[in-house]
């Protein structure tokens, strides 16, 4: 499609499964606690009883790993009538503390796309999830010196982005967000008059997938972060000096 970003002062980057591994981590969780569980519900069942929980805690616990834990819990003693063992909880525990102690693994080209852009526009970080969780990884990413802001959301709506917008004097007509989900990172942006980039990651979480028939075409989808760059135009002039 035909984009025009000559206006574009400040690029806004989702962080999870957009600057580093994220999902593939809570896939590998959703594994672990189903093996916990194989006694009482097959692997099949007790997957959608914790997605279901999941969903349901939202407004209690928000996007997370911590709110993800408290699911599994909550999870387990359902399906298991109240009848999991401590030890079964205390497994579920060191589950959710692993996924908060992984070490961060950035995704191919980020690094570089962040380094060209950096003196050419104003960058900031606009997540969602737990804000000690999310310090700790950009901390741990080597890649909070690029951005002149970060924020932690408690969710990605229409409202949150224009909320923040307002507060930060960002006009929606300057603004372009970069993420890999569509739900989240770049419908309620265009929606605003804002303008988004989807660059999908392998793993997709089933809250945030969108029927081929919401997903609009009022957006650019990129293969690779990389290809940001032939469409930027202070990064294309820049390139051919």
């Amino acid at each position: 499609m035909e984009v025009d970003y000559k206006n574009i002062t400040v690029i806004g980057f989702d962080a999870d499964d957009t600057l580093w591994v994220n999902e593939t981590y809570f896939r590998e969780a959703e594994d672990q606690f189903c093996n916990l569980l194989e006694k009482y519900e097959t692997k099949n069942k007790v997957d959608q009883e914790l997605f279901k929980m999941e969903i349901k805690n939202l407004d209690l616990y928000g996007y997370g790993v911590k709110g993800f834990m408290l699911s599994m819990i909550e999870s387990a003693m359902e399906i298991s009538n109240n009848k999991i063992p401590q030890s079964t909880i205390t497994e579920i525990l060191n589950i959710g503390k692993r996924m908060l102690s992984h070490p961060v693994e950035l995704l191919d080209g980020v690094e570089e796309v962040l380094q060209k852009l950096e003196d050419r526009y104003r960058l900031i970080v606009l997540t969602k999830g737990d804000l000690l969780d999310q310090e700790r990884k950009l901390e741990k990413s080597g890649l909070s010196k690029y951005f002149h802001h970060v924020e932690v959301l408690s969710d990605k709506k229409e409202d949150n982005y224009q909320h923040l917008l307002d507060h930060l004097e960002i006009p929606v007509s300057q603004f372009l967000m970069i993420g890999n989900s569509l739900k989240s990172d770049v419908l309620p942006l265009i929606n605003i008059g804002a303008q988004a980039v989807h660059v999908p990651f392998h793993t997709t979480w089933a809250h945030e997938e969108v029927p081929k028939e919401q997903q609009g075409n009022g957006h650019l989808t990129l293969n690779d972060i990389t290809d940001i760059l032939k469409y930027l135009p202070n990064v294309r002039t820049a390139t051919t000096k």
